[in-house]
């Protein structure tokens, strides 16, 4: 059979659109590069602090973000430092004062051990951070925060869980 001449054209079309199915991926894989530099580089704004199961912080509402610090961690049975077990909450309550020796002890030889890594730096600031139950009594959180002020740190903590300001 003959074909037109339209025919045969149509026929050379439909041949050379055959082979072009596909997809080019080279701007989608651009796309996707970016958005993995820009989820990494945004990703580390604050300090991960250890979520251990048997400590449950209390919630709040808080602008700002938290820094790099020594975290001294309450729960039911223990005080941590550092995940460190230095004490045993039973012992912190039966001491007479506010301030328990074997945190704050342990709490200075810390700070020492800070302040000579960073002895290159006079005016850095030593901080720490206290992750307390939110069922532990306020009697044990007051003498944990003594005892960390009476260590020499500058500026101590509480950390919480935060919620957004519309669940307030």
């Amino acid at each position: 059979m003959i074909k037109s001449r339209r025919a045969q054209r149509m026929e050379r079309k439909h041949r050379r659109g055959r082979g072009s199915l596909g997809i080019n991926l080279v701007s989608l894989m651009d796309i996707f590069t970016i958005l993995v530099f820009f989820l990494l580089v945004n990703s580390s704004d604050g300090e991960i602090l250890p979520n251990p199961k048997s400590v449950v912080l209390p919630e709040s509402v808080s602008e700002e973000q938290p820094r790099q610090t020594v975290v001294l961690m309450v729960n039911g049975e223990h005080v941590l430092l550092n995940g460190e077990v230095i004490t045993s909450v039973a012992e912190v309550m039966e001491q007479k004062g506010l301030v328990s020796d074997a945190i704050r002890n342990a709490m200075h030889n810390e700070l020492v051990k800070l302040q000579e890594k960073y002895k290159s730096d006079p005016g850095m600031r030593m901080e720490a951070t206290v992750m307390g139950d939110k069922d532990i009594p306020y009697s044990l959180l007051k003498k944990v925060l003594a005892s960390a002020t009476a260590s020499g740190y500058q500026r101590i903590s509480l950390a919480v869980m935060q919620i957004p300001l519309e669940g307030v």
